[in-house]
């Protein structure tokens, strides 16, 4: 079976997922969706994870925030070299949220305001901060401050996930999320069954 095992951060991620790959992926790639309790959970669960993983067709697709920490590029190493322990490592995909999750919702506030029945919300994507929203510092704070407290991070996420734009660039890292899925989807619609 052609699958995409998606390990994940957090449960935010896990709802936002359920409504966005359906969109993404072909009916033919299965995908199963591994949230942990945060960072620490996930590195260090991955490892095990991976490698005991069954499914020779399994392709896995990492996601974790930035949060604050400095340099995405070590946090992508980190993670990678986690992969390589497990054996698996050219099955493997690393994709980093700057800074956080909702750093996609904000640059797609035309799927937060339908997600949120609030439609005036869109008239906000040409402020400054929103243009690039991969540089605003608390993403989820902003997202908060922005939809008056209406937006709650699973019930939200898994909302909006219905709502974001495939091909929106103005978040680097959700653009590098939509790419890679697709990559390895091509890759595991090339593999003889």
């Amino acid at each position: 079976m052609r699958e995409l095992v998606f390990l994940l951060e957090e449960h935010s991620a896990r709802a936002m997922l359920e409504s966005l790959l359906p969109r993404i992926l072909s009916n033919d790639i299965q995908y199963r969706l591994i949230a942990f309790e945060g960072k620490q959970d996930l590195e260090k669960q991955l490892e095990r994870r991976i490698r005991g993983y069954q499914n020779s067709l399994a392709r896995f697709v990492i996601l974790r925030d930035l949060d604050s920490h400095p340099d995405c590029r070590a946090v992508k190493k980190n993670l990678l070299g986690i992969c390589r322990l497990s054996g698996k490592i050219q099955f493997c995909l690393v994709r980093i949220a700057c800074t956080e999750l909702e750093t996609f919702y904000l640059a797609d506030l035309a799927a937060v305001g339908m997600a949120l029945q609030m439609s005036r919300l869109a008239s906000h994507q040409n402020n400054r901060k929103f243009r690039s929203p991969d540089a605003i510092g608390n993403p989820s704070k902003e997202l908060k401050l922005i939809t008056g407290d209406r937006y709650q991070k699973v019930a939200g996420s898994r909302e909006i996930g219905k709502y974001l734009q495939l091909d929106n660039a103005r978040s680097a890292s959700f653009r590098n999320l939509v790419t890679g899925v697709r990559r390895m989807e091509t890759e595991l619609l090339a593999i003889p069954v």
